[in-house]
């Protein structure tokens, strides 16, 4: 097979947003923190006139993974979700997103009254070798139409690296 047909995990972003700040979002982050082992940053409000929340406030947390880290995330984030994925959360471009609803279907983690549940958001960002060239600062190009990744494309790595049913 063509090495630059492969496809890999560009980012995984797990996203918490709880709509305040204060002891709750510290907490959020520490559970954060735990699930993923990287340190999260927070999110601020860009605007938000009808919730009462003033802009710029922080009200939530987020964290990329990248590489190995990535990959045993999403390993254990399919796992909460019984290796299942619907087929509506996948776009056209090779990006797929779903939600957890529990911080507690991960193991290790345990429920504590003080700190209440979360949920969280995952989004993967898959791509092939060769999409620097849509970012690179000199000599930028499109990436070509038979190189960009099909909504086909992402199903079939996903069930074949992850063992994910589709429904």
């Amino acid at each position: 097979m063509n090495p630059m047909r492969c496809i890999k995990i560009d980012k995984v972003t797990v996203n918490m947003c709880l709509g305040e700040g204060g002891q709750r979002l510290l907490n959020a982050e520490k559970i954060m923190e735990g699930i993923t082992g990287q340190k999260p940053v927070r999110t601020t409000a860009i605007n938000a006139k009808t919730f009462g929340i003033k802009k710029g406030e922080p009200i939530g947390c987020k964290v990329t993974l990248r590489k190995k880290r990535a990959e045993d995330f999403l390993k254990t984030a399919f796992g909460t979700k019984d290796n299942k994925i619907y087929l509506q959360q996948f776009d056209d471009t090779g990006n797929f997103s779903f939600g957890i609803e529990e911080h507690t279907d991960f193991p290790g983690m345990a429920y504590d009254p003080d700190i209440g549940i979360f949920g969280m958001d995952v989004n993967v960002v898959l791509q092939r070798p060769g999409y620097r060239i849509s970012r690179r600062q000199i000599q930028r190009r499109k990436i070509p139409r038979s190189h960009k990744l099909t909504k086909e494309d992402v199903i079939t790595f996903v069930k074949e690296q992850f063992g994910v049913g589709v429904i």
